[in-house]
């Protein structure tokens, strides 16, 4: 499968445009990109929680586990179902909300220079084969259009915000995506 972007967006994601996003910097390339994982509530699949919470319209009341997160606001551009469904919340040329404090490589604020993609899972659960697909298809796109993102620089939120966050988590195969990757978006 391959995907067709236009003005940033994903002919084939659904659109479900969030209001959690900005400009970029002027002077900042895009040469990031960033794997998480999200469930909500956490560890239930499924519904349009994760929906709601991008694009703040989440019942705070809805389940306890919510209070916690009451008030934040925060995006991806992309979530991938466990089914394989791709949602995209905001457009690639702009800058989502999904990094927070983060560091790569001494630059900080990740969310100027990197392309947030979201797993529906958990660190603890692993990931469907549909999921792997859809990640490496879209991933593989993004490899072509976006010539500053390489195979070093594609890492999990763990990797940008150690201590603070850890996923995408140790039930992610990084070998089984990055070596389908093979020959995609390498310089010689």
């Amino acid at each position: 499968m391959s995907y067709t972007l236009k003005n940033g967006w994903i002919a084939e994601a659904k659109a479900v445009p969030s209001p959690n996003f900005g400009p970029r910097p002027d002077n900042g390339k895009l040469d990031l990109l960033v794997i998480h994982n999200i469930s909500l509530p956490p560890g239930q699949y499924e519904g349009d929680c994760i929906e709601r919470f991008f694009t703040n319209c989440l019942d705070w009341q809805e389940h306890e586990y919510f209070s916690q997160i009451r008030g934040m606001e925060v995006s991806a551009h992309l979530l991938i179902r466990r089914s394989g469904e791709l949602i995209q919340f905001v457009a690639l040329d702009d800058r989502a909300w999904h990094a927070g404090e983060s560091c790569f490589r001494g630059r900080e604020n990740c969310n100027d220079f990197s392309i947030g993609i979201e797993l529906e899972g958990t660190d603890t659960e692993p990931y469907s084969n549909r999921q792997y697909s859809t990640l490496q298809a879209v991933t593989k796109t993004l490899l072509g259009q976006y010539p500053d993102i390489s195979h070093d620089t594609i890492v999990g939120h763990s990797d940008i915000a150690p201590g603070r966050k850890t996923d995408p988590g140790r039930m992610f195969d990084w070998d089984r995506f990055l070596s389908s990757l093979t020959n995609v978006g390498e310089r010689t």
